[in-house]
């Protein structure tokens, strides 16, 4: 290995801490605003009532790594992508903008976990097919991508009325099937 590439993986890794010591900051101070809880990091001291019941997290060497949902993927606060699985991504309706945590585990499996949801709209529009990729023709004429997964999960067709989760006052290229909504018959 090069010393180009050291120094580039050393570098990724301190990025990655970074962002593991800013979530466990948050949660630190989560913890302080509970009754009952008296916490010193600089010494590391914590102090809980009889009233207040903590889980010792296991220290396993995972590697966490926090980032915002794209419609597809994860941008990772170290800048690189991960991929989120369609199925997760389609179950939880996750929406451009929302935060992930990604729990990187030191057998190499990927854990993704939801933390924030950024302001969600709804907006309905018919399904279409364009080439091999779904999308949502909305009934104000903009269109939006949608996850394969999202369609079967539905058993949504081409045609239907569907409603879709976007974020709210922000351009999208993605959107997260919320329905697919009844054919009325006349």
């Amino acid at each position: 290995m090069s010393d180009a590439e050291i120094i580039q993986k050393l570098s990724t890794s301190l990025r990655s801490a970074t962002a593991s010591l800013a979530s466990a900051e948050k949660w630190l101070s989560v913890l302080a605003g509970e009754e009952g809880v008296e916490i010193n990091p600089l010494k590391g001291e914590i102090k809980y009532s009889a009233s207040v019941r903590v889980e010792e997290a296991e220290d396993d060497d995972s590697q966490v790594i926090e980032g915002v949902f794209d419609g597809q993927n994860m941008l990772g606060s170290d800048e690189s992508l991960y991929p989120v699985p369609a199925n997760y991504a389609s179950k939880s309706k996750l929406v451009e903008g929302d935060q992930l945590k990604l729990t990187i585990q030191p057998n190499g499996a990927f854990i993704y976990k939801q933390i924030e949801q950024i302001e969600r709209q709804l907006v309905t529009g018919k399904l279409i097919l364009e080439g091999s990729q779904y999308q949502v023709l909305a009934d104000d004429g903009k269109v939006y991508k949608v996850l394969y997964a999202s369609v079967t999960f539905f058993r949504a067709q081409v045609g239907n009325t569907v409603t879709i989760i976007l974020p709210a006052g922000q351009e999208a290229t993605w959107g997260a099937i919320e329905n697919v909504l009844p054919v009325t018959q006349v």
